[in-house]
Parts: C-alpha cells; sequence; structure tokens
C-alpha cells in the first residue's frame, strides 16, 4: 500500500511538473490573441481603425459635430456658394448646393444612411451565409447539393443588376428596404467560404472527439465548428462592407435606393452632376466621404486578412 502511494504521489508530481510552464517560455497564444497582438502591430489596422470610430461616431451622433438642419433651404442667399473657411458657422466651410442647403451638414448627416446600409447588410449577410454555409458544410450529401445548386443560381445574379429590379418593385424605399434587398442578394459569397471552411473543421479530431463522447449536433456546431471555421467569413465580410456602402451610393446615385428625401451621399452626388462645372464643391465633399469611408473599411479587412491568414504571416 505505501509503494502504491508512493508511486501515485511521484505521479502527480510528475504531471505538475510538465504541465506548469518554464519562466523562460511565452504562455501560448490562441488564434484570436496571436491574430490580435499582429493587429496591435499593424499600421493599416490602427489608421483605419481610427477613422471608423470617428465615422461611425458621426452616424450615431452628426448633432455633436454640426448644429445646422441638413434639410433647411436658403436659395435667396445661399444658391451655390463656395466654401468659406473663415467663417465662424460650420455650415459654410462647404459651401452650399443648388437648394441652398449646407455641404458640410448634409455630408455629416449622410454618414449615417451609409454606414447604417453598409453595417446591417453586413451582418445580415454573414449571419445568413453563416447559417447556410455550415448546414452544408455539415450536413453534406443531398442538403449540400441543394445548397450548393441554390446558391450557383443566386450567384449567377450581377449584385447591382438584382437590386435595381428588387428594388424597383417596391414604391416607398427606405434604409431597411436596401438593406434587405441586398442581404438577399449578397450571402452567396459568405455561404461558399463557409462551406469550405466547415468541411475542413469537422474533419479535425477534436470534432470527432465531441461526436464521440456523445455531443449533439448543436453543441457541435456553435462550440466546436463555428469559433474554428469563422475566421475566413470576419475577413471576407470586414472586405465587403465597404463595398456595400459603395453599392448603396451607387443604387441612390441612379434614384433607385433610397428616397430623394434622405440625406445621403448617394442623393447629394447624384445632384450634384448637373452643377459640376459651375460649383465643384457640391460633388467634391460628399464623394470624399464616400471613398475615404469605403478606403478605411477595406484597409481594416486587409489588415484583418493579414493577421488571421496564416500563409500571410
Amino acid at each position: 500500500m505505501p509503494e502504491a502511494l508512493t508511486t501515485e504521489t511521484a505521479l502527480e508530481e510528475a504531471i505538475a511538473a510538465t504541465a506548469t510552464p518554464s519562466s523562460s517560455q511565452d504562455k501560448p497564444r490562441s488564434l484570436w490573441s496571436d491574430a490580435w497582438h499582429d493587429l496591435r502591430r499593424n499600421p493599416f489596422f490602427v489608421i483605419s481603425g481610427v477613422l471608423i470610430i470617428l465615422l461611425v461616431l458621426v452616424a450615431a451622433v452628426p448633432g455633436m459635430f454640426t448644429s445646422t438642419d441638413p434639410r433647411h433651404a436658403d436659395l435667396a442667399h445661399h444658391y451655390l456658394t463656395g466654401p468659406n473657411w473663415s467663417h465662424i458657422g460650420q455650415a459654410d466651410w462647404f459651401g452650399y448646393d443648388g437648394q441652398g442647403r449646407s455641404v458640410y451638414a448634409r455630408t455629416v448627416y449622410g454618414a449615417r444612411a451609409s454606414i447604417t446600409v453598409g453595417i446591417f447588410t453586413t451582418l445580415g449577410v454573414a449571419v445568413l451565409g453563416s447559417a447556410m454555409g455550415m448546414i452544408a458544410g455539415y450536413y453534406g450529401g443531398w442538403i449540400d447539393s441543394l445548397l450548393s445548386r441554390l446558391t450557383d443560381v443566386f450567384f449567377g445574379i450581377p449584385l447591382l443588376l438584382g437590386a435595381i429590379v428588387a428594388l424597383n418593385a417596391f414604391t416607398h424605399r427606405s434604409v431597411w428596404t436596401v438593406v434587405a434587398a441586398m442581404v438577399f442578394l449578397g450571402w452567396t459569397q459568405i455561404t461558399r467560404v463557409m462551406r469550405g471552411s466547415v468541411i475542413t473543421v469537422k474533419q479535425q479530431d477534436f470534432v470527432q472527439a465531441a461526436r464521440a463522447l456523445g455531443a449533439g449536433t448543436g453543441r457541435i456546431l456553435l462550440r466546436h465548428i463555428l469559433p474554428n471555421a469563422v475566421a475566413p467569413v470576419i475577413v471576407v465580410s470586414t472586405i465587403a462592407l465597404g463595398g456595400y456602402i459603395s453599392l448603396e451610393a451607387t443604387l441612390s446615385f441612379l434614384g433607385i435606393g433610397l428616397p430623394d428625401s434622405a440625406v445621403s451621399w448617394g442623393n447629394d452626388i447624384s445632384s450634384a452632376q448637373t452643377v459640376i462645372r459651375t460649383a465643384p464643391h457640391v460633388l467634391f465633399f460628399p464623394s470624399a466621404m464616400l471613398s475615404l469611408t469605403v478606403l478605411a473599411f477595406i484597409m481594416l479587412g486587409d489588415a484583418v486578412r493579414d493577421a488571421l491568414d496564416p500563409k500571410m504571416r
């Protein structure tokens, strides 16, 4: 009996010594902590992150940046007046448009519609595409074949053309109408990415071990497969967000997106094309803000891709 106790004690000490990391070794990091470690040292991530935080703040609380009503028009005094940087009033900084409205105020308030459409479209596409990709990749068989063929059908529809056709069916359009149309047509890429990632992850040993221990399908998908398969989806979604903002501006420019009464960069760019020669400032400022926003999200997506893709290391 004492020998057995001595052997057990020695075994416990050996396991403890093996499990205790050496002071000279760094604690191993997970994929996400390793990615965050790299992102913090990437100047493109820092710059794009600061810009995006500022843009989201402008979209959420535009009253912090201007007290001027973006719909207030004064044709008698401000018809196509150019920018006036020496004036103390913020409304004069970017000049006025063809209806006597402050271009600065409209540029600030226009961020809300564009960024709202971009963020919620990305969330909707990521959730819908990830769910369908997980089902197709995990179950396989006829379910995978059916969902893959459905994905091919929607993938063959050009997103801009499909959105034009879908939005023309609505007499009254809003931000949420545009979001619904873009989510309905834009989930295919995420589905393909998630399907391929799930097929790779479900063959790993830890998934097989969880299945052998009696874990249910829901637990395996949510606790084991999803956290290990979602990284490519995050990369694609982050890069696509800028494209959705650009698409909303394109639809509004064509008169098919948000209504003319909505304050949107696309609407302002559309109305500025008639006075581009006499008052280029009406076109320049909303276009510059749109380009800066899209660029910031694309830079963020590139930085996230470099941090999460092992091939880029």
